[in-house]
C-alpha cells in the first residue's frame, strides 16, 4: 500500500512548478525585448549616421557657395559644451564653488554636458578660472559615453554595459539605446535635461604630460576657459 502524499509537500511542489513557468516565461519576454531594442539599435543608428553625413555635407556646400560670392559663411551658434574641471577646491570663493557643486564638477578631472544659453554661459563666467571647456563633435559625444559612461541608477554610479538599461530608465522619452543617447546629447534634443541626468558626471585621466598651467586662459596659450573645438583632441587624451 503506497503512502499518501501530505498536502504540504503538494503545496511546495505546485510553488515549484510555478515558479519555473513564471521565470521561463519571464526570461522569453526579456529575451523578445532585447531582439526588439536591438534591431531598434541598429535601425537608428544607420539613421543618424545618414543625418550626420547631410548635415556635413550641407555645412561644406554653404562654406563654398558663400566662398563663390565672395562673402563668409557664420556657423550656427553652439548648442553643446563639454567642461572639465581642471583645478582643485584650494582657493575657490564660495560662488564658483557652488556653480560647480550644481553642474555635478566636484573632483578634479571630472566632466559633464551642458546646454549652452544664457544661464549656462553666465555660470561659465563665474567658473571660466577653474574648468576648460568646448564645442564637442558628435564623435567626442560617442567616446565619451561608450568608453567613460556611467548611469545614474538609485542614486548609485553604474557603468552602462547595455541597451537595456537605457530603455528602462528613458523608454518614455523614445530613447532606447546608445546611439539614442549620444544623438539625444549632441542635437541637444527636447530631452536633453533627461538624458543628461542619466549620464553621471565622466571621471576622466590627466592628460599625458599634464597641463602647462592652469592660471593662463587657453587664448593666452593657458589652459583654463573656452578652447572652443580644440576640447575635442583634450578629451581625446583624457578618456
Amino acid at each position: 500500500m503506497s503512502k499518501q502524499v501530505p498536502e504540504t509537500i503538494k503545496k511546495q511542489v505546485k510553488r515549484s512548478f510555478n515558479s519555473k513557468e513564471v521565470k521561463k516565461e519571464k526570461n522569453e519576454k526579456r529575451m523578445k525585448l532585447l531582439k526588439e531594442i536591438q534591431t531598434k539599435a541598429f535601425k537608428r543608428a544607420e539613421k543618424y549616421e545618414k543625418e550626420y553625413l547631410e548635415q556635413g555635407q550641407k555645412l561644406v556646400e554653404l562654406k563654398q557657395k558663400a566662398l563663390q560670392e565672395g562673402s563668409f559663411y557664420r556657423e550656427p551658434e553652439p548648442k553643446l559644451a563639454f567642461i572639465i574641471r581642471i583645478r582643485g577646491i584650494v582657493g575657490v570663493p564660495p560662488k564658483p564653488r557652488k556653480i560647480l557643486q550644481l553642474l555635478r564638477l566636484r573632483r578634479i578631472y571630472s566632466g559633464v554636458f551642458i546646454r549652452l544659453n544664457k544661464s549656462s554661459l553666465r555660470m561659465l563666467h563665474f567658473i571660466d578660472p577653474y574648468v576648460t571647456w568646448g564645442y564637442p563633435d558628435v564623435e567626442t559625444v560617442r567616446a565619451l559615453i561608450y568608453k567613460r559612461g556611467h548611469a545614474r541608477v538609485n542614486h548609485q554610479r553604474k557603468i552602462i554595459d547595455s541597451n537595456e538599461m537605457i530603455y528602462d530608465k528613458l523608454q518614455k522619452y523614445d530613447i532606447v539605446c546608445m546611439e539614442d543617447l549620444v544623438h539625444e546629447i549632441y542635437t541637444v534634443g527636447k530631452n536633453f535635461k533627461h538624458a543628461n541626468s542619466f549620464l553621471w558626471a565622466f571621471k576622466l585621466k590627466p592628460p599625458v604630460g599634464g597641463f602647462s598651467t592652469v592660471k593662463k586662459s587657453f587664448v593666452n596659450k593657458g589652459e583654463h576657459g573656452n578652447r572652443e573645438q580644440y576640447i575635442n583632441t583634450l578629451v581625446k587624451k583624457m578618456i
